[in-house]
């Protein structure tokens, strides 16, 4: 199983801000932290002392620090790519090369005498990673990572998004990929629209965006991009990471009965696997509740992302759940229940047939 990270940027957080942020991570068993070292800028001594004091802290919790720089900063801390003993020396676990070189210098760096792994940019696209696998690298020490994107419009789409990861996972590399908090408020640059390496998960909360990644199955790690998240929000993100199976969250109609209420909560949900394209079926509930007594309700024409439930006079599919993948007309043997909250259509759309699922109440 990946591992759930956070971000710190110890240039805008005191010492004491970030260990209790790292603490109240750490609470809820997030093991990576990010950080970035591409706007030093002022006291350089001062600054990468600050950073120093931030990673210690968190190896000391058990976390590992990924550390984002890019050639120029090489220069600029008087680094090379075949001496990679400063990142050492300052604790990190690795360094994330958001700019890469030529895919030798790549190969090399993974051959480092401290272990450290060597993150390359997914998002980077072309044959970048067939570069760097051409002169051997160490497998062990090579894993990759998405870029996060504050301006909104300039995330991946999703069909970038599946063919780069792809390229990762064909090599059976470790992926990570970042998530935006809600209640997060700041992160490396001064301009943020939500921080996101998918741009479809603009705006949407940390449960769908994770539960999105994890059914796609193209990402083992996710990270929070932006600082400095609620308790609410990292539990949130806990929760749904560690989720055995996917959950929808529903807003009930206003008029849903306690029993309708009853069979799309308390049931575990199963997609029947012979798939329409109109609805997703989840047909044992017609079993479970066949003598309940569902009369007609609420039995108004049907939009994508309505909770269905059959009523009486469907016969033998009385009771069955379905959700609407389309809109479609009611006949009046359908109960529209409630509906997926919004942004819930990433979930519904990515479920896949025989897999269980959850509806919660939103």
């Amino acid at each position: 199983m990946g591992k759930l990270g956070v971000s710190i940027y110890p240039d805008k957080m005191s010492l004491q801000e970030t260990k209790d942020y790292l603490d109240l991570a750490h609470k809820y068993g997030f093991k990576r932290i990010f950080t970035s070292l591409l706007q030093i800028k002022g006291d350089q001594e001062a600054v990468v002392a600050d950073f120093k004091a931030a990673i210690e802290y968190g190896n000391s919790l058990g976390m590992e620090t990924m550390v984002d720089i890019n050639p120029a900063l090489f220069k600029q801390l008087g680094v090379s790519y075949d001496d990679l003993k400063f990142f050492n020396e300052i604790g990190a676990w690795g360094v994330r090369l958001d700019e890469g070189f030529t895919g030798m210098e790549e190969a090399r760096m993974t051959h480092n005498p401290y272990g450290l792994k060597i993150e390359v940019n997914m998002s980077r696209g072309t044959h970048y990673i067939d570069q760097i696998m051409d002169y051997s690298p160490d497998r062990s020490n090579l894993i990759g990572s998405h870029n996060f994107y504050p301006q909104r419009f300039t995330g991946l789409g999703m069909k970038y998004f599946k063919e780069t990861s792809g390229q990762y996972r064909h090599y059976n590399l470790n992926t990570a990929a970042f998530v935006n908090a809600p209640s997060g408020t700041f992160g490396p640059w001064p301009l943020q629209d939500g921080m996101v390496s998918l741009e479809l998960h603009r705006g949407s909360s940390l449960a769908t965006q994770i539960t999105h990644y994890k059914l796609l199955g193209l990402i083992d790690d996710i990270l929070i991009a932006n600082a400095v998240p609620s308790e609410e929000d990292l539990k949130e993100a806990a929760d749904a990471f560690n989720a055995t199976m996917p959950e929808l969250r529903i807003e009930p109609s206003k008029n849903a009965t306690d029993l309708e209420k009853k069979i799309i909560f308390e049931s575990l949900h199963t997609y029947r696997g012979d798939k329409s394209d109109f609805v997703l079926r989840s047909t044992m509930t017609r079993v479970w509740y066949k003598d309940s007594d569902v009369p007609a309700n609420n039995v108004v024409p049907i939009k994508k992302g309505d909770v269905l439930l059959m009523n009486n006079k469907y016969g033998q599919y009385k009771a069955e759940t379905q959700i609407a993948l389309q809109d479609l007309d009611n006949n009046g043997r359908i109960n529209v229940v409630g509906h997926i909250a919004e942004g819930e259509e990433l979930i519904l759309d990515n479920i896949a047939p025989w897999s269980d699922f959850k509806m919660v109440l939103k």
